[in-house]
């Protein structure tokens, strides 16, 4: 019976170590997709993902207050603010004070800004998020349950993130210098 038990702890260790270096490599390859992505859209566009959303948003709602681009793309103000000022020294977005409510600033996309958006690839969260709404709904929730699952094994439970698939900081530095 020993050698039964021996057998079977043995062939489950190895289970075990490959369903982890499954997870592994599907996690390295969820990585690797986006770091590709972001590398292609920083050389076709000279954007990154964070950048890219917040254009779309501002061309999507037209006159729109850095506050509700904040709470459509999930990233604080203060990040919203920095983008745009990026943004605003390439001349791909300007920001008007409002007429009727000085305490509000419009941002808007400059000529060159709508251009350079409809050339750019599509960010690669449209694609995923397609093929995830075809699928069933318990698919769905099975899939946002393991990966809460799995970031909150890899301690990521309190990471601020945002829905864009992105690497690095959101504010990576891309060559611009802020005043001061």
């Amino acid at each position: 019976m020993s050698n039964l038990n021996e057998r079977h702890s043995g062939q489950k260790d190895q289970a075990d170590s490959k369903s982890y270096e499954q997870v592994l490599v599907a996690l390295r390859r969820v990585i690797r997709a986006t770091d590709l992505h972001s590398k292609r859209l920083s050389k076709h566009a000279g954007l990154t993902g964070p950048q890219l959303l917040i254009m779309r948003t501002i061309r999507d709602l037209g006159e729109v207050t850095i506050g509700t681009i904040a709470d459509h793309v999930s990233l604080s103000q203060a990040t919203v603010t920095t983008i745009l000022d990026r943004l605003e020294h390439r001349n791909l977005v300007y920001r008007v004070r409002s007429t009727r409510d000085k305490r509000k600033v419009h941002a808007h996309l400059t000529e060159d800004g709508a251009e350079l958006l409809a050339r750019a690839p599509l960010p690669l969260q449209d694609n995923f998020i397609r093929k995830f709404q075809n699928l069933d709904q318990w698919e769905q929730s099975m899939i946002v349950a393991s990966l809460q699952r799995v970031a909150n094994m890899m301690d990521a439970d309190d990471i601020d993130a945002s829905p864009v698939l992105d690497v690095g900081s959101v504010l990576r530095e891309d060559g611009w210098k802020g005043k001061g």
